[in-house]
């Protein structure tokens, strides 16, 4: 195995303790938002949402969990990567899942939207796929060394997150045209709130993913998994935090009779036949 220089194993050290603070962030929210998906998805039925909920929350414990034990072993064995890998995948893309059916519901279910959405996510899963296993090296730059066992990856990873970023663009631009299209003139402070909010955590979420190409295309080798469980972490943080507001906003519009697009079966009426006061008559059902 090559030997690295202290500045190395520096920025490793520094790689491996962000990794394992980021494990400690989803156990600590965990921890703090228990209660709400007790109350938001336990008695709920076995739909599609909640098996993807379920993918998104739990999931990426055992995803983290195997990235912190990559980060830190000792032994000189290389570890193998391809489960964690596949992990990593799976979770991200059940939190994009959520997002993907919040942006939905947020365009009146629109059967286009959905198609077209489904049809760019498997394009975009491919090609992040394709990128993250090509051997040929598509960015230049600095390599990690070869047949070491260090925590590195090439910068390959970096084209993998534009990929990310640039799905999690477009279902930001997607929620910003309906709201300025649509619901512009709708005052319903409920739509304002859930709106808001879904911007917030989605830019939150499109931040770490940035960050995670600029890391892997900019930075040293050595800092390429710098927020590899972070990444995780956050979408499924996040995408579960949006779940447990709608479901909260939608309660309120129960006990407040107001109209507002939700994430599960909503009868939507036209914007434009909305009332403006924010009350209108659209029912929904969590």
């Amino acid at each position: 195995m090559s030997s690295l220089s202290v500045s190395d194993l520096t920025k490793l050290q520094t790689v491996k303790y962000v990794n394992l603070g980021s494990l400690a962030i989803l156990a600590f929210d965990y921890c703090i938002t228990f209660s709400e998906e007790v109350q938001w998805t336990w008695f709920k039925p076995w739909d599609v949402t909640r098996i993807i909920f379920i993918i998104s929350r739990y999931l990426p414990f055992a995803g983290a969990g195997m990235t912190a034990y990559d980060a830190l072993r000792v032994s000189n064995q290389c570890a193998s990567t391809l489960e964690g890998n596949i992990i990593h995948i799976i979770g991200i893309v059940a939190a994009e899942a959520l997002l993907v059916i919040r942006t939905w519901a947020f365009w009146q279910k629109s059967k286009r939207l959905l198609i077209g959405l489904s049809i760019y996510s498997v394009l975009t899963i491919t090609a992040a796929i394709a990128a993250d296993l090509s051997p040929t090296m598509l960015i230049p730059g600095e390599e990690p060394p070869i047949g070491t066992c260090y925590f590195e990856s090439t910068r390959n990873s970096a084209v993998v997150y534009i990929f990310l970023a640039m799905f999690e663009s477009l279902i930001l631009v997607l929620t910003v045209y309906k709201r300025v299209h649509d619901y512009r003139d709708f005052q319903s402070g409920i739509i304002q709130t859930l709106y808001y909010d879904g911007m917030i955590y989605m830019l939150c979420i499109l931040t770490i993913t940035i960050a995670n190409v600029i890391i892997g295309a900019a930075l040293a080798s050595a800092y390429s998994n710098m927020f590899d469980t972070l990444q995780i972490v956050s979408h499924s943080v996040l995408a579960s935090r949006i779940l447990f507001r709608l479901r909260h906003n939608n309660e309120r519009v129960h006990e407040t009779s107001m109209s507002v697009p939700m994430l599960d079966s909503v009868n939507y009426l036209r914007p434009s036949l909305m009332s403006t006061s924010g009350t209108g008559t659209t029912r929904s059902e969590v």
